[in-house]
């Protein structure tokens, strides 16, 4: 098995040296930042969204009362 993943590897890095551990170690620390650090910024943006769909929500709701009013004095 180690042979075939080795064989893989070497495969697909076209023959170059296969990476030291420490070296992906930091770059698995530096993509797991940037994640955490994208996700949070995704969780306030999705946060802005839902309160605006909540606002748009709320005012086409009103809006719809209002209009439902104009209609009933207009029949009268």
């Amino acid at each position: 098995m180690h042979r075939a993943a080795r064989a893989t590897f070497q495969r697909i890095l076209s023959g170059a040296k296969l990476p030291k551990m420490d070296v992906l170690k930091q770059e698995r620390q530096r993509l797991t930042a940037e994640k955490k650090s994208a996700y949070k910024e995704y969780r306030a943006v999705r946060k802005d969204m839902q309160e605006v769909i909540t606002a748009k929500s709320n005012i086409d709701h009103l809006l719809s009362l209002t209009d439902a009013q104009k209609n009933k004095e207009m029949e009268r």
